[in-house]
């Protein structure tokens, strides 16, 4: 394995702030419930007006946004690889200095599925945990340049994006577990799909598969198995699981967004296979 030079690993998990950090409503920017409310609410509000300006302006084509779309995705993928490598970084220090007191109970796999009970928003990974909650206001500005571009209201995209901040505050919280793994397997989806994006965006060639697709199943499939790793180790082994209301909610969250997932999946991709399949016997 090839060692991380020193300066990056200061700047990543050993910078005074990020060692130092503490999730505060009163010095951590954009930590009021108020704040992330009216947040949401300004973003739905501003998707919708600018919908509704297009359609009443009667825009058939497309409005040329110039290089916003690559620009957009390049920032995202950085942001995204930054934040992959910061939290790894940072989770494999915080296991080594505080495994003196939870190694008799937990395995590191088990830690990062369920912290102990009375952890709290302190430190290194949840330093990540707030830079990471940060960007998804950066990953709203997709919706703006989906609707100029195509024209319509993508409501999953909204919903979406919605409920990734509304989860990432509740992990901040609440101190809620499986939020690293959650990062981490995001983090590194969000670096490729951007990437891929950007790639596309400049025009190259795309590939022969459906790779952004692709990129979300792994990504559902990957969270669906973690919090069946939080419920068992909750309810059956481990004796309780911090943070484990917000959890319970955050299921709820994303058992809505996987259903609004499969639907537009079934919609889209399987219907176009069945178009396929109905208009080649007519065209042989």
């Amino acid at each position: 394995m090839p060692k991380v030079p020193p300066p990056l690993i200061y700047y990543l998990s050993g910078h005074p702030s990020i060692v130092g950090f503490r999730w505060s409503h009163a010095q951590s920017w954009g930590a009021t419930w108020s704040f992330l409310f009216s947040s949401i609410a300004s973003y739905l509000l501003l998707s919708l007006f600018l919908h509704l300006s297009l359609a009443l302006f009667r825009r058939h084509r497309p409005i040329p946004i110039g290089p916003l779309a690559a620009l957009h995705s390049l920032s995202m993928s950085l942001t995204s690889v930054t934040i992959f490598a910061g939290i790894l970084i940072s989770t494999a220090a915080e296991i080594r200095d505080t495994r003196w007191f939870w190694q008799r109970s937990k395995t590191p796999l088990e830690w990062l599925l369920c912290f102990p009970l009375g952890t709290r928003p302190s430190g290194r990974v949840f330093f990540w945990s707030y830079v990471y909650y940060l960007s998804r206001f950066l990953h709203m500005f997709r919706t703006p340049l989906i609707i100029l571009r195509r024209r319509r209201l993508p409501f999953f995209h909204l919903l979406n994006h919605s409920i990734s901040a509304f989860a990432s505050f509740l992990w901040l919280e609440f101190s809620q577990s499986f939020q690293v793994l959650a990062i981490l397997f995001a983090t590194l989806v969000y670096a490729l799909v951007y990437a891929y994006r950007f790639w596309t965006a400049i025009g190259l060639p795309g590939a022969c598969f459906p790779f952004v697709l692709n990129c979300q199943i792994a990504l559902l499939a990957c969270n669906v198995a973690c919090h069946v790793g939080v419920f068992f180790l909750h309810f059956f082994f481990k004796g309780g699981c911090n943070g484990i209301g917000a959890w319970l909610f955050n299921c709820v969250l994303n058992l809505g967004l996987l259903t609004l997932f499969l639907n537009f999946y079934v919609r889209m991709y399987v219907g176009k296979r069945r178009m396929l399949r109905s208009v080649t016997p007519s065209l042989s």
